[in-house]
């Protein structure tokens, strides 16, 4: 099962956070999942769509999409997530590695559990 995954983040009433696909192998295969919801994608709320406009943030990996309907407006944030760390399965870490040797930054790895969590 791939570690990439495409969710929809967007208020109502409580922050959520939606899971649109998963299990993706690879970002490519992520981005164009995410690339294909980005005019297919409707919210769990009952809307009836008269307009859709979507925007791309400069990371070229996130879009916000607005759709009007025939009351509201509604928007949300489409992006792609890597999972990098599961408690049932120790292995996704290893696998979220990078494959070659490019240096980790200055402040190391970000994956890593604190020290006392």
């Amino acid at each position: 099962m791939g570690n990439w995954v495409v969710i929809a983040e967007y208020y109502s009433d409580t922050y959520r956070t939606e899971f649109i696909c998963r299990g993706q192998e690879t970002k490519d295969q992520a981005l164009n999942a995410l690339r294909a919801a980005l005019h297919t994608y409707l919210p769990s709320k009952n809307i009836v769509e008269k307009r859709r406009r979507v925007y791309r943030f400069a990371d070229q990996e996130s879009y916000l999409v607005v759709i009007k309907g025939r009351l509201t407006e509604w928007e949300c944030t489409l992006r792609i997530a890597e999972l990098i760390s599961d408690s049932n399965d120790p292995a996704v870490a290893e696998r979220a590695q990078p494959d070659d040797d490019a240096a980790e930054p200055a402040d190391g790895r970000q994956d890593r559990i604190p020290p006392g969590y």
